[in-house]
């Protein structure tokens, strides 16, 4: 029971915006929501904006009728490398400078904790 969401060239590198993804890895959404909103890294409105997407996925598919919305957890968060568009900065004694402007690509799943029974522990 699970729902996905993918935020695609958001013009963030990739390396930043892994800082504000292992923050919430893991977390409860609400939890997630909260720590994303009071973060000051520029990251965290789009992870922010993609995992309420992933939370509206998931009420809005079949089969998920029974799950509470509050007891969903941030299973799995990653980023992958986007275009890199390129650019040339002019410098000194006619010369440029390579510039490149990276981008990502954000997938946030969320799902229902597993409920560890007695057999397993």
């Amino acid at each position: 029971m699970e729902a996905r969401a993918i935020s695609r060239n958001v013009r963030i590198s990739p390396q930043k915006m892994r800082l504000v993804v292992n923050l919430v890895r893991g977390m409860k959404v609400n939890d997630a929501l909260v720590q994303l909103q009071f973060s000051p890294k520029r990251g965290s409105a789009p992870v922010s904006k993609a995992v309420r997407s992933a939370v509206a996925n998931f009420r809005q598919s079949e089969g998920h009728e029974g799950v509470n919305i509050d007891d969903l957890v941030v299973k799995a968060i990653w980023i992958d490398e986007g275009p890199t568009a390129k650019r040339f900065l002019p410098r000194a004694r006619g010369r440029a400078t390579k510039l490149l402007k990276r981008s990502s690509h954000l997938t946030v799943v969320v799902g229902a904790p597993k409920i560890m029974n007695e057999t397993e522990a």
